[in-house]
């Protein structure tokens, strides 16, 4: 596989029911079968939904007709959401709600949540994480705590480390207030890396390169800066080839869409370098990163002439992403 195949496979998970799509159930699953069964099928990940919806998205299964959902690619792999805060008072009802809700989808045989999605900004609320994931069968590298942007992320890495589970970092909305700085992401990324701390980023990543986009889908609405995602993901193997988080932090607000440059040995960006080894060493910590729109990434990177570079049996190995890479040798 070639440094793009590397980066993107299995990279985005479809959060088409969060603004600023904010599709309907049916709609959004609707969309999925067909990513599902597209030719870009092998970037796409999981579907993301609150755990309060999981009935309502087997319902919308259930209507999209049995050959759509439980084709080759097998049952559909869920992100759930869960309701109250780790670190909430009403923690303890809300998760036996959710955990009742992820067990009967999981009876359908059509859909499983096989990652969970938590809040909750300290050292205990990890604690509480593990045994939540625990409780509902799902791996502790794939349930994912959102951290805040101030929080110290080196201490919660390596609580998360030392506990099995993984990190989440909100890297948009839609106001401009939403989105962190270039100082922020670049922390987060390094702490993560340097603990080797399996993460994923949510939201304003629709765009694969830094730059200045409506923050909605509605006319006249306001503009903001957005965070690249493929230069995100690029940070990311660069801090895992060894270069310095300083170095690494201006390529988090590079706007060139030039200055990054792949070939079969890797990535270049104005000196510094990462070979394959790190870039799959990237996407073992870079598990994903949320979108409400799967088309719009897609289109961009199509767009930039990205796509083109992709060998097309890479679909045929959908599947074997970085998520599988454990158990198998054939990525890469």
């Amino acid at each position: 596989m070639n440094a793009l195949e590397i980066l993107l496979a299995e990279v985005v998970d479809y959060a088409g029911l969060f603004p600023p799509a904010a599709l309907g159930m049916t709609e959004a699953a609707r969309n999925f079968a067909e990513y599902r069964g597209g030719a870009e099928r092998w970037m796409l990940g999981r579907f993301v939904a609150p755990a309060a919806r999981l009935s309502e998205l087997s319902e919308a299964i259930d209507l999209l007709g049995p050959a759509v959902p439980n084709g080759a690619a097998g049952p559909w792999r869920v992100s759930a959401l869960a309701g109250a805060p780790l670190d909430a008072a009403e923690r303890d009802a809300s998760w036996e709600t959710d955990r009742a809700r992820i067990a009967a989808l999981r009876a359908t045989g059509r859909a499983a949540v096989d990652a969970l999605e938590l809040r909750g900004a300290t050292m205990r609320a990890l604690t509480l994480a593990r045994g939540a994931s625990d409780s509902v069968g799902v791996a502790p590298e794939s349930t994912f705590v959102e951290v805040p942007w101030g929080a110290d992320h080196d201490g919660l890495a390596g609580a998360a480390r030392d506990l099995g589970v993984a990190l989440k970092l909100r890297t948009g909305g839609v106001t401009p207030d939403a989105f962190p700085g270039a100082d922020v992401v670049a922390r987060f990324l390094a702490a993560c890396v340097a603990r080797g701390v399996r993460f994923k980023l949510t939201a304003g990543l629709h765009h694969a390169v830094r730059g200045e986009h409506p923050l909605t889908y509605e006319p006249g609405c306001a503009r903001g800066t957005m965070h690249g995602f493929l230069y995100v993901l690029a940070a990311t193997a660069l801090l895992v080839a060894g270069h310095a988080a300083s170095d690494v932090e201006p390529l988090l607000a590079e706007r060139d869409a030039g200055a990054l440059a792949f070939d079969d040995d890797g990535l270049r960006w104005r000196g510094l370098g990462a070979g394959l080894t790190d870039l799959r060493g990237a996407r073992r910590v870079f598990v994903s990163f949320g979108s409400c729109s799967f088309a719009e990434p897609v289109a961009e990177l199509r767009a930039l002439g990205l796509l083109t570079a992709i060998s097309g049996g890479t679909a045929s190995r959908a599947g074997r992403g970085p998520e599988h890479e454990h158990a198998s040798s054939s990525f890469g």
